[in-house]
Parts: structure tokens; sequence; C-alpha cells
């Protein structure tokens, strides 16, 4: 089972709120996940982003990949840099 840390789409339409999540990649984006790392929402200003950073680091450590998203955030506001799924770029990068 690959896990992907991704954002989960909560809220009304036109509101969005996101929570962070640990989910198998094979899952729909709203779908079944295993663990709430955190939530993001972007409708404030200045947004905010609040991550459970001891679960990040074992999900991480357990082999997890973040999402381009996840890894923009989470360099924002975190003290570790997680590895990127698929880095955002074609093969050949």
């Amino acid at each position: 089972m690959a896990v992907a840390i991704r954002l989960k789409r909560v809220g009304t339409k036109k509101k969005a709120f996101f929570h962070v999540v640990a989910t198998d990649s094979r899952n729909a984006r709203d779908g079944r996940y295993i663990e709430k790392l955190g939530h993001y929402d972007p409708r404030v200003d200045p947004p905010t982003f609040q991550l459970d950073r001891d679960r990040l680091d074992y999900w991480l450590g357990q082999g997890a990949k973040a999402s381009p998203t996840v890894a923009q955030l989470a360099a924002k506001h975190a003290r570790v840099q997680p590895e990127v799924k698929n880095g955002g770029q074609g093969a050949d990068a």
C-alpha cells in the first residue's frame, strides 16, 4: 500500500476548507483516509495551516510521499522538507 499525504477538500461550495490526511494513494481525493494530520483554511487572511509535525515525520519515515501542494505548505511552515510525490515534474527531471 502506497501512502500519500495530501489535501482532502471539505466545506461547502465556494467555501473550501482542507484536511491534511495520510491515505492510500489509490483512494479518491475526498475518500477514506488513514489518519488526519492537520488542516488548511485558505479563506482567512492570512491563510491558516495547522499540522501535527510528529505524525508527519512518522509517515514520511514510513515511506509516504507528500503531494506537491502539501510539500509546499509544509516547507513554508515545517522544520522538515517532505519528499515530494512525482516532484511535480515529468519523468526526465
